[in-house]
């Protein structure tokens, strides 16, 4: 039987050292440890918990280390940071015990002689300094440290959204998110479903706001529950099921669904179109195909036909052809650091050329939509220039397309677009605007 301790801490240093994701190392070496539900459970804790802190929890390491952190051996300095954070974050692991195995996984991951002793008079400095009050040179590094996102990050919310609100921001960025799951209104009710789930053991609690759609706790692995493997729902975050009732596919019409995987947009139209006419849902990489089709096979969704395809290039007999083209292109994911905490700390450079990519979709895209018919362009970002900016240079450039109102359950007409914040809405952040072209 594996160490949840020790996976969390090699998950943890193969995110820095290899720019690995954490939620699929993590789940890999999980698989790999044999770690059952507890252990498997600790581990993520862990995991995600040490991404949510990490510029707090070096801090205060740096605080009482004799070294500077970035000199120690990174299987060492990740040790360090997550029994930091079970001293300082868990209440129910005895601080012994968060000491004795981040010493034992010092003496077995370096080849340093000197790593245990180090580790343990670190720990035991950190547990017997009284909790500083965290500041750094100005707000933003305050806010920067307290939060655990970087400067850069803090500067663009706090442009966005004021001090207030990019605290509010950064403080729910670090909440752990509810799984939401949606109803395959095909195949059941919410009323059966909800009777289902709470039979399974995993509670159910109804969307405050968004009918049809559950908000679960204590579900385990999702996948082995009876109702999912029946196809009775699917997991797809609210702000995301609300791009689709914008878009409102109508039975019977023909819908593209562009950047796909991993289906959740394709399987919410199918279900708005009573799975009647057509749905295209296109994506990249061969593998995301699969899981569309696995997806659609489960769901029970006749209409949906995953296709290999890039939304930048342009399919001839595609042009002018769907009542409905939807978009959901590659972003930064700044809205999704709830679920992937790891996102933050991406070196932002190679982000400044999203926005021209996803003209270039956009622009590409837009030329399917049949006149009469409706684009949906939709990002899980926050940022304006992959979002409003590039609708409003999209409107300069085509005149015939002009945004269309929409209304969306507890949040009423909206005009043409509209964002979702985690710290207003509870949902991902997310962007979506609505455009009609020209008949």
């Amino acid at each position: 039987m594996g160490n949840p301790r020790e996976t969390a801490v090699l998950t943890l240093a193969a995110c820095e050292r290899q720019g690995a994701w954490s939620d699929g190392h993590l789940k890999r070496a999980i698989r790999e440890q044999g770690l059952d539900r507890r252990d498997a459970a600790l581990a993520t804790r862990l995991c995600y918990g040490v991404l949510q802190n990490r510029l707090l929890l070096d801090w205060r390491l740096g605080r009482v280390c004799s070294m500077r952190l970035e000199k120690l051996d990174i299987k060492v300095l990740c040790g360090l940071r997550a029994a930091a954070y079970q001293l300082l974050f868990l209440d129910k692991i005895p601080p012994s015990a968060a000491v004795n195995e981040a010493v034992k996984l010092a003496k077995k991951h370096s080849r340093n002689p000197r790593a245990a002793g180090l580790v343990n008079g670190v720990l035991r400095a950190l547990l017997r300094e009284e909790a500083p009050e965290v500041k750094g040179k100005d707000e933003a590094e305050t806010l920067s440290i307290r939060y655990s996102h970087p400067r850069w990050l803090v500067e663009e919310f706090v442009n966005q959204l004021g001090w207030e609100g990019a605290e509010a921001l950064l403080r729910a960025d670090n909440q752990q998110p509810p799984t939401t799951a949606q109803v395959n209104t095909l195949k059941t009710t919410p009323e059966k479903l909800q009777a289902e789930l709470w039979e399974a053991g995993a509670e159910a609690e109804a969307h405050p706001w968004l009918p049809g759609c559950f908000l679960l706790t204590g579900t385990g692995d999702l996948e082995r529950l009876e109702a999912f493997q029946r196809g009775n729902f699917y997991i797809q975050d609210a702000a995301s099921r609300l791009a689709v009732t914008a878009a409102n596919p109508r039975p019977g019409g023909r819908v593209l669904d562009c950047c796909a995987a991993p289906g959740g947009k394709s399987f919410a139209a199918a279900m708005a179109m009573e799975n009647r006419g057509e749905l295209i849902s296109c994506d990249i990489h061969p593998h995301k195909i699969k899981l569309l089709e696995a997806g659609r096979d489960r769901l029970g969704l006749s209409i949906v036909t995953p296709t290999l395809q890039n939304a930048a290039q342009t399919r001839e007999d595609w042009l002018e052809s769907f009542d409905t083209v939807l978009m959901d292109v590659p972003c930064s994911g700044l809205g999704i650091i709830r679920k992937k905490p790891d996102i933050r700390y991406k070196d932002p450079e190679p982000l400044k050329g999203l926005p021209r990519i996803q003209r270039g979709i956009l622009d590409n895209c837009a030329r399917y939509v049949r006149p009469g018919g409706a684009l949906v362009y939709s990002t899980c970002t926050l940022l304006d220039r992959e979002n409003g900016e590039i609708v409003d240079a999209f409107l300069r450039t085509y005149p015939d397309f002009a945004p269309e109102p929409f209304d969306l359950p507890h949040l009423g007409s909206q005009p043409g677009r509209v964002t979702f914040w985690p710290h207003i809405h509870g949902t991902d952040g997310f962007f979506v605007a609505k455009l009609r072209r020209k008949g």
